[in-house]
């Protein structure tokens, strides 16, 4: 049995003996005085393998490990994106849904499954474990996937029997009441599913590297901008197969291929069980922890008969919770972002499927593929980043990372925001030339525009993603309390969805609204719609939302971090 639920290693440096000292010598212990130990590199501190022995560090860990958990998150990504990148197509197509209905549907979808992680990684640290967690998210993905099959393609659950596995999407096929529950009801297991994998596969990723070990913390740096590499990675190729075979073969094969890639990764996530370092968890519920530190941190100091023990247990509580409240204002300044980061599935897919879409003389691009251009220009980025941009920027900040988490997430903030500002732009574009055309009331007929006048924005949305989003997965994880590594990468995703619930309110209430005073911005005649307001009213709260981020950056002090590079220390 693997044991991923013992109590919690203390913060160490790289100099910190393996064997831990007790509760109240490790409250007293600074860095200082841990520097001064003598270091063993046989072993990993605070780790085990997968028999509950001490980890070597020669024989677990490090890349050979993390390409397991990088696959299978590969993997987890073609399933997922296979169900959402195309979503909306499928709600306004087979289900009968409106364009202002189905995109708020999406969003309160996606804003569950951005959610749940909190619950989840509280359920994973407390009890289960990264690995374990993982495993059953990976069988859950693959059931929910079946389900989504099957309610697609068996002609039992559509009002006219005229479904079948490979039925060509054009057919008008009735949904029945039946369908649509299971459908609804395998959407939300799979997002169930999302939350499993979200926290705890990144977070088991990164803990295959030592954080306090010279070369291996500046591969957990590389790590997560890798990470991210393979998620578009899994993510384009998604894309671009699931939904040019739901758009032009059948929606059960659309959704029974990514389930098929599922099952293939978790085979091959099990392979590397013997190489995995398995960070020891928390002794409690990080419910009760959180629990007990906010009472301790209201009650203030105990005084009386309390034992040093208990005083110190609530002090290190205590820690724990206002390391996670610093970290709102963060959080809470990127709540923008989230919105305009959940616009590329929805409206974004709707807009290109107005365009020429032709390739020669018959292809035709699915509007969701256009998607793979945010993944192709992370793929193609990343290593820019990663081997160009950050090894330029250590020669003047003498940092490991190149610039710090904050610098990072702001870059990508700005890029947004004209990433909104050029879509703003395009959709101006898109409605004149529906105008000059004379097709305003014909809207399935393709106005005389290449899709290519939409790559702009997908290319900013990937340049973006490239900085904020990697960046706020570095910071959670890297500025929570050690203990609660995964409760920070869920507090991360909660940010998304918060973003996404508020992007499905914004869509409900100006829809509501500017029916009232004429056409809706969201019309489902997208030529008489205007989306180009929406996505300046977004360009111009992210800017805002720029503002306060500088603000709170400028005042956030950070966890003290040894940062090596070229042998020389940096805090970061």
């Amino acid at each position: 049995m693997i044991h991923d639920r013992l109590p919690s290693p203390p913060h160490r440096n790289s100099s910190t003996p393996a064997v831990s000292p007790p509760h109240t010598q490790r409250a007293r212990m600074d860095a200082t005085q841990a520097l001064l130990l003598p270091r063993s590199d046989g072993v990993v501190p605070g780790v085990v393998d997968f028999r509950g022995g001490p980890a070597s560090r020669a024989s677990t860990g490090r890349w050979s490990a993390a390409m397991f958990v990088l696959g299978v998150e590969i993997a987890e990504r073609f399933a997922y994106h296979g169900v959402s990148a195309n979503l909306i197509s499928y709600l306004t197509g087979p289900l009968g849904e409106s364009t202002a209905g189905a995109a708020a549907a999406i969003n309160a979808w996606s804003g569950v499954a951005t959610m749940l992680p909190l619950l989840v990684a509280c359920v994973a640290d407390a009890w289960l474990g990264r690995f374990r967690t993982i495993v059953f998210a990976s069988i859950l993905f693959v059931v929910s996937m079946g389900m989504l099959t099957l309610s697609s393609a068996l002609p039992m659950f559509h009002t006219d029997g005229c479904s079948s596995f490979f039925a060509s999407p054009s057919l008008a096929c009735s949904p029945s009441p039946v369908q649509v529950t299971i459908f609804y009801v395998s959407l939300y297991l799979v997002a169930l599913a999302e939350a499993g994998h979200k926290p705890c596969a990144q977070a088991f990723g990164a803990d295959q590297f030592d954080q306090h070990h010279p070369k291996e913390a500046v591969s957990r740096s590389s790590f997560f901008n890798w990470w991210y590499f393979g998620m578009c990675s899994g993510t384009a190729a998604t894309t671009m197969v699931s939904s040019y075979i739901q758009d032009n073969i059948g929606w059960g094969l659309g959704f029974g291929v990514p389930c098929l890639v599922m099952v293939l990764a978790l085979a091959i996530f099990l392979l590397g069980t013997r190489r995995y370092r398995y960070y020891t968890s928390t002794q409690s519920s990080p419910f009760a922890r959180l629990a007990r530190a906010f009472v301790a941190l209201l009650r203030g100091p105990k005084s009386g008969h309390c034992s040093t023990e208990d005083a110190e247990f609530d002090a290190d509580h205590r820690d724990e919770v206002t390391g996670l409240l610093r970290l709102f204002p963060i959080w809470a300044t990127c709540i923008i972002y989230a919105v305009i980061f959940s616009q590329s599935s929805t409206f974004f897919t709707k807009q290109a499927a107005t365009l020429d879409r032709r390739i020669g003389a018959t292809f035709q691009v699915p509007p969701a593929a256009l998607q793979t251009f945010i993944s192709l220009t992370i793929i193609t980025f990343i290593p820019v980043y990663d081997r160009l941009f950050v090894p330029a920027a250590r020669r003047f900040t003498r940092l490991s990372s190149g610039i710090t988490m904050l610098q990072r997430i702001g870059t990508g903030l700005v890029l947004a925001m004209v990433a909104m500002a050029v879509a703003a732009l395009v959709e101006a574009k898109r409605l004149g030339v529906a105008r000059d055309a004379g097709l305003v009331d014909q809207p399935k007929v393709a106005l005389p525009m290449s899709l290519w006048w939409m790559v702009p924005q997908y290319v900013l949305f990937g340049l973006s993603d490239v900085f904020a989003m990697i960046g706020l997965q570095e910071f959670f994880y890297d500025q929570v309390p050690d203990a609660l590594r995964s409760i920070g990468l869920a507090f991360f995703l909660s940010i998304f969805g918060v973003g996404h619930f508020f992007s499905s309110f914004l869509i409900s209430a100006i829809d509501s609204t500017t029916k009232k005073s004429g056409e809706s911005w969201f019309a489902n005649n997208l030529n008489r719609a205007h989306l180009d307001y929406f996505y300046w009213l977004l360009a111009g709260l992210c800017a805002v939302e720029l503002v306060a981020f500088v603000i709170v950056s400028r005042v956030y002090v950070y966890k003290k971090r040894v940062a090596h590079h070229d042998d020389s220390v940096a805090v970061m």
